[in-house]
């Protein structure tokens, strides 16, 4: 008999019931072993559904006597045990659709399962078995994004729609890919409680939340974005579960650990005694997106706190899973990681875990800086001058172990053997943005040209450079912390976000405490949500993004990947960097953060033309398309005068076909 449980959902085992066998180790637990007559499983627990009818019942219990699941429709029936904790049970009656409960021993309550594919009442109600091989995937042609392609867009599905969910979302996917993103990131979707929430309170890690849609309205929208070339990868939390929800302890306590400290609760035991079925649990969820979702890969929240002493770290036993997954399709994971640890991007041929990128929190910080000239709390180690944003671009990091006065010790670690593209750039994200007090996005907090200018920079830089949702049109709507909890928890986390901004001397007054949204409050999500009517009246800005994305797509230099830079400061405010050709068509791009400055006398080599050529304007944030107040001009002896607030794009050598960027474009309508 095929083991496979569907089509184009990867492999699948057997396994023979109470074999005399030592607790699961990873890869894979040495119980899935083929044997006929067995149950085939995709994972090592939860609720699947049998080639020869039936459902297949497994989940590790370790605390546990006995085990009865209830279904509903069917009565209790009791699992049979199995050796290291694990229960099982074939029930040859149920179906999918049908919802059911776990009983522990004695317990009082019935329990959802840890595994659940779907909660469509919530983390406290009934887990529903889903068939994941009832969906009919279209995209067998599919290969992936290579990480030198990546355009990033970070979503967060509940607000990036008025309707918030999948099926809405799918219907803007056009419009993103006339863009030019090539990859959304989205926020976390692991249910969480409540109405409302950014997502990083997640407990029920394998199910999709039903806030917005069923698993297969989540499958649709995968398998739509693949059809219009653009990757899916989803922002996984495995440093914490939430508190509202979490039944994982009343599984086995040893999911937990309190010989880490972390900051959003209680750490994951992946080191300790107990640990291989908890490490199984989370390799089997990294396995689990890639293969039923056909996502292209995760974002790792918060790696500094996924704290793990065994030989094998987690981090990287789950990269090894989301490769296998992909079964020849191009995965990518990235990483958010404070301390900024080099080793997490390095191969695990010189020791490291073998992720694709790091999110360059350096850049950010220096350029907002720059931007609005706020130097405060995590922020004060930055300067926003020149020297940060050329090094950023050569070097990524910009602390590789250099003292940080902020947290009065060293920060980082050397990553000047990693090249640019290990480097996500950004200037926005769903914290950094929230984390203005008032959830302003950054074209409210400085000029126009700035924007304009640091734009360009961060979309044609060496690196990944990511969107937030709605800042290609300089969206209005503000992004706030929200979470839907009951009144004491609520409570509790809108006390603990006062604290968390107070790090910033501006937003610990008073007067600022009281403009803070109450995360609880649904006006704060309501207000979150994005009018997607603003693509076509804040059209300028719109046409900024799109053309500096074709820019960097289409342009022969600016377009290389990975591509050779180098740069300098020209000034206190302004900088440049060259992209270097084979040809000779080199290329310019000089930001310029102050007053007008003009390109003579030049004394920097790197201002110098191709022997015999001369420079030519290729493209200027100033262009009237854009809002600007025209480009650059020559003076008299042919020096470039580069307007205030601008970012200018010079080209070298002999005629050349320019790419028409500042051309109208017909804004597609939601609809199309």
């Amino acid at each position: 008999m095929d083991a496979r449980a569907g089509a184009g959902l990867g492999i699948s085992f057997r396994y023979k019931r109470r074999e005399p066998v030592t607790p699961p180790k990873p890869p894979f637990p040495e119980h899935l072993i083929s044997t006929e007559g067995a149950p085939v499983r995709r994972l090592p627990i939860g609720a699947e559904l049998q080639p020869d009818g039936g459902v297949d019942f497994r989940l590790w219990a370790p605390r546990c006597r006995a085990v009865v699941v209830e279904i509903e429709g069917l009565g209790p029936e009791t699992l049979q045990a199995e050796a290291g904790g694990y229960f099982s049970l074939w029930s040859r009656l149920a179906r999918a659709g049908m919802r059911y409960r776990f009983r522990l021993d004695r317990h009082e309550a019935a329990l959802p399962d840890p595994a659940s594919r779907f909660q469509p009442e919530g983390p406290h109600g009934p887990s529903e078995i889903v068939d994941p091989g009832a969906f009919a995937w279209t995209d067998d042609a599919w290969r992936g994004r290579v990480r030198e392609q990546l355009v990033i867009y970070e979503m967060h599905v509940g607000t990036f729609t008025p309707e918030g969910n999948w099926e809405a979302a799918s219907r803007e996917l056009p419009a993103l890919a006339e863009l030019g993103i090539t990859c959304l990131e989205i926020m976390p979707v692991a249910e969480f409680p409540g109405r409302f929430g950014w997502g990083y309170d997640g407990v029920n890690l394998f199910a999709p939340t039903r806030l917005y849609g069923l698993p297969a309205d989540f499958r649709r929208f995968v398998d739509r974005a693949h059809t219009l070339g653009i990757a899916v990868i989803l922002d996984v939390v495995y440093n914490h579960l939430g508190p509202d929800g979490n039944y994982l302890k009343l599984f086995s306590p040893a999911y937990f650990t309190d010989r880490h400290d972390n900051d959003w609760g209680e750490a994951i035991n992946f080191d300790g005694p107990g640990s291989d079925p908890v490490r199984e649990f989370f390799m089997a969820n990294a396995r689990y997106w890639i293969d039923e979702y056909h996502l292209d890969g995760l974002r790792l929240d918060a790696t500094q706190a996924i704290f793990d002493r065994s030989e094998d770290h987690i981090i990287a036993a789950v990269v090894r899973q989301v490769r296998s997954a992909g079964r020849g399709r191009v995965t990518f994971v990235v990483a958010e990681n404070e301390p900024q640890h080099a080793k997490l991007a390095r191969s695990a041929e010189r020791g490291g875990y073998g992720l694709d990128a790091l999110w360059n929190d350096d850049f950010h910080h220096s350029a907002m800086v720059a931007l609005t000239g706020h130097h405060e709390a995590y922020y004060s180690d930055y300067r926003g001058r020149p020297p940060e944003f050329v090094a950023a671009a050569k070097h990524g990091f910009l602390y590789q172990g250099q003292r940080y006065q902020w947290q009065r010790k060293a920060r980082g670690t050397p990553t000047l053997d990693l090249p640019a593209e290990c480097f996500v750039v950004f200037l926005q994200n769903h914290d950094q943005i929230a984390n203005s007090g008032t959830g302003e996005r950054c074209h409210a907090l400085t000029s126009p040209g700035r924007l304009r200018a640091m734009t360009a920079y961060f979309l044609l830089m060496p690196g990944i450079p990511m969107l937030f949702q709605g800042q290609e049109f300089g969206a209005s709507s503000p992004f706030f912390y929200f979470a839907d909890h009951e009144i004491e928890l609520s409570r509790d986390v809108r006390e603990g976000r006062h604290r968390d901004l107070a790090q910033f001397p501006s937003l610990a007054t008073s007067e600022m405490r009281a403009e803070f949204a109450d995360p609880g409050d649904i006006d704060t999500f309501r207000r979150s949500v994005l009018d997607l009517g603003e693509r076509q009246r804040h059209a300028s800005i719109y046409a900024l993004h799109r053309d500096l994305l074709e820019l960097r797509r289409t342009d022969a230099v600016l377009g290389q990947r990975p591509c050779r830079v180098d740069g300098a400061a020209l000034t206190d405010e302004a900088w440049m960097l060259r992209f270097f050709s084979e040809s000779g068509a080199d290329r310019l791009l000089i930001v310029n953060l102050g007053r007008d400055l003009l390109l003579g006398p030049a004394p920097e080599p790197l201002l110098a033309p191709v022997e015999g050529q001369a420079w030519r304007l290729l493209w200027s944030s100033e262009a009237p398309a854009y809002g600007g107040s025209g480009g650059p001009a020559r003076d008299g002896a042919g020096d470039w005068l580069i307007s205030g607030q601008s970012a200018t794009i010079l080209v070298a050598g002999s005629p050349v076909t320019i790419p028409k960027v500042t051309k109208v474009f017909r804004l597609r309508t939601a609809n199309a």
